[in-house]
């Protein structure tokens, strides 16, 4: 599809810059009145390509709620400090990603296979998971902006994550375990 449009951008995109040169040029009048094909061309495309460009936007979601608070002279209310929410959640993520290097590699390299050491390692990849998607949810869903939409993100994100842990359960003690499925999957 890429490889489709691509010539129909690059043609628009030429067409528009040699409209925009030709008009911005300074040239006499007797040029301005003898129009050579060129320029009548160029003047008819501008106009495909103008009609192109000033056509409907439409977005995917709407615009959120236009809500202003105070006057233009209130100061920005600044929020309560909360330690998780700063730098000591951006050390506890990045302590959790550390801890998921040795923990992927130990089962493989070692040979063994630790049921306590697979638990630990699904553990910290629901972890990790959560965090992550909660980072996401709170970076383009904007708390000031869709109040319940941030809610019901957020809540979502738990049922799934403590979906995603039962069922991360059944299969470390109903079956055969992660890391002896990705050895198994790797196998064949």
């Amino acid at each position: 599809m890429a490889s489709a449009m691509r010539p129909m951008l690059l043609r628009q995109t030429a067409l528009s810059a040699a409209t925009r040169r030709i008009a911005t040029t300074p040239t006499s009048a007797a040029f301005l009145s003898s129009r050579t094909s060129f320029q009548s061309s160029i003047a008819q495309n501008a106009a495909r390509v103008a009609a192109f460009h000033a056509s409907s936007r439409r977005s995917l979601l709407p615009p959120g709620p236009q809500i202003i608070k105070g006057t233009v002279n209130d100061a920005v209310p600044v929020p309560d400090p909360k330690p998780s929410h700063g730098s000591y959640h951006w050390t506890f993520e990045r302590i959790i990603a550390a801890g998921l290097i040795p923990l992927t590699v130990a089962p493989f390299a070692g040979g063994s296979l630790n049921p306590t050491l697979d638990a630990i390692l699904c553990g910290l990849l629901l972890v990790h998971s959560h965090s992550g998607m909660q980072s996401i949810i709170i970076d383009y869903v904007p708390s000031r902006r869709f109040p319940g939409s941030y809610k019901a993100s957020l809540w979502l994100l738990n049922i799934a994550t403590v979906l995603a842990g039962i069922g991360l359960y059944e299969f470390e003690t109903n079956d055969v375990g992660v890391t002896e499925t990705i050895k198994r999957v790797w196998k064949s």
